[in-house]
């Protein structure tokens, strides 16, 4: 089944008076949402027993779980320490994500710097193999790891990038940011048919059962020429993308992916108007 719920917690969160992650469990659910995605973004920076906890909470609550690795991941760096300080952060993520109960990591995955497009790419996808070794040197296989598609031209993450990291090992699955590839190309999505053409190259490069059940990060973001500038709320009437258009083209191709919201301090009460487009309620 298709599932949908926020990054993070909406304004109306803490406005409401509550503080921990925990209590986020029953909040969600609450909204008739299934899914949650918590944010490592400035660093792996949780105890043991509070990713415990907060992976309870969230299981009673009948409420999936991913997480989001530390957002200064950077494959494509020349520095070989560097390289390992990204290995690092993706599989601390993961580590939480276990004691979390859930099996979802979502990173980053480089940005170009001052190399060639293709050095750069090539130099990610070579150290994306390193990532991998090491995810079965610990025995984190059972888990996915889902680069994601970026929004800033000067980012490695285009979604023929993202495939081709995701071609690496089944343990790669791709997060599509619908908003990062609209900001990127500038306002491309619109139709169900833009949608369906760049869905339809990722089921045919990667296959349908590994595209069955992607990722997906939404929310309407402002650009310029260099691309993504900030997130928004679906209140924007300007930037885009809508959702309507890809709710249809995952009904039409049979996509059933976990779907996040991360608009800017609306994303649990935006993600509950992306399920009631999926399923045609007023």
């Amino acid at each position: 089944m298709i599932k949908f719920g926020p990054s993070g917690n909406s304004e109306s969160f803490f406005a409401s008076g509550y503080k921990k992650t925990e209590d986020a469990a029953l909040w969600v659910k609450n909204k008739n949402l299934d899914y949650y995605e918590y944010s490592f973004g400035r660093g792996v920076n949780l105890g043991e027993d509070k990713a415990i906890s907060i992976g309870n909470a969230f299981a009673a609550a009948g409420v999936g779980l991913s997480v989001h690795a530390p957002y200064f991941i950077n494959f494509a760096n020349p520095d070989a320490d560097k390289i390992g300080n990204s290995i690092d952060y993706v599989i601390g993520s993961a580590k939480m994500m276990k004691l979390m109960q859930g099996n979802r990591i979502i990173f980053h995955p480089a940005a170009q710097g001052k190399d060639s497009r293709d050095v750069a790419v090539a130099r990610t996808l070579d150290n994306i193999k390193k990532l991998r070794d090491v995810i079965y040197d610990i025995g984190y296989d059972d888990m996915l790891f889902c680069p994601e598609t970026m929004g800033k031209l000067g980012q490695i993450g285009t979604i023929e990038e993202v495939t081709a990291f995701c071609k690496i090992d089944k343990c790669f699955i791709p997060t599509v940011d619908f908003g990062h590839v609209n900001a990127r190309e500038q306002g491309s999505l619109k139709t169900v048919s833009d949608y369906k053409t760049r869905l339809e190259y990722m089921i045919s490069e990667l296959g349908f059962e590994k595209m069955k059940h992607f990722h997906v990060h939404f929310s309407k973001i402002q650009y310029s020429d260099k691309g993504e500038i900030r997130h928004l709320t679906f209140e924007d009437e300007i930037y885009g993308p809508e959702f309507e258009p890809l709710a249809s083209a995952l009904k039409d191709l049979k996509l059933e992916p976990v779907v996040i919201c991360e608009s800017a301090g609306t994303q649990a009460e935006d993600a509950v108007t992306m399920k009631k487009i999926y399923y045609n309620e007023s």
